[in-house]
């Protein structure tokens, strides 16, 4: 049995609302689940909502005309996503399809934006994590255009573990649910491109590879290592 509210107090676009306000989230609240490679929405969807993913994980995509997906983001239980919400009438940028089997708690995005008309306080926060994704998507760019495959794949990784945590991410273990085929997918690159360095990473100490996840052992070191590479 999913806590809606222990979630939502934990979710970190929502940590500016009062109690008050976080009971009244919860009023408004839709429990959502989807079996793993279920469709959550299509690009162009007009749906607007704010999920949090509760259980689980998805991800964020694109589909070409012939059906090809590629990945573009995959975020894990405890963070959100809806590029929609804060704009009323635009489509979706990006597709959401199940990564695995996902709980998501919505809360539509007219509600959403009530609430925090209610509780202006929480405005602060919002903003400054959507400028963090801002951030991040221009730093893909850059890596895009000035970077080796090596330094590439060693800063998505810890992107992804950045997204994961909503926070810095210190010298602590982290780990990534996320496969050569998606990471090779998500950059553009060959599975045995992207296996080759990821091996090498894991020879140096930096990570530990296992079935279907991928483990950050200290995130400090890997960004130093990384820099080092640029």
């Amino acid at each position: 049995m999913i806590d809606v509210n222990k979630v939502l107090q934990e979710c970190p676009i929502l940590s500016g609302l009062p109690e008050q306000g976080i009971a009244e989230a919860v009023a408004i609240a839709k429990v959502r689940h989807f079996e793993e490679k279920a469709l959550i929405y299509d690009k162009g969807d007009r749906h607007s909502a704010l999920s949090v993913i509760a259980e689980g994980a998805v991800r964020i995509n694109s589909v070409s005309a012939t059906g090809q997906e590629a990945t573009l983001m995959i975020f894990e239980a405890g963070t959100w996503f809806g590029d929609n919400v804060f704009s009323p009438g635009m489509a979706r940028v990006y597709g959401a399809t199940a990564h695995s089997n996902v709980t998501l708690i919505e809360l539509l995005g007219d509600k959403f934006r009530q609430l925090l008309s209610k509780y202006p306080e929480n405005y602060a926060v919002a903003l400054d994590l959507l400028s963090r994704r801002l951030w991040s998507a221009i730093s893909v760019i850059e890596d895009d255009a000035l970077r080796g495959m090596e330094a590439r794949i060693g800063r998505r990784l810890l992107l992804l573990a950045e997204y994961q945590r909503g926070q810095s991410l210190g010298d602590l273990p982290f780990s990534v649910r996320v496969t050569r085929e998606h990471i090779a997918n998500m950059m553009g690159m060959t599975r045995q491109g992207v296996h080759k360095v990821l091996k090498q990473f894991e020879q140096a100490g930096l990570l530990k590879l296992e079935y279907g996840r991928v483990t950050v052992l200290n995130p400090e070191v890997m960004d130093h290592y990384v820099r080092k590479l640029e």
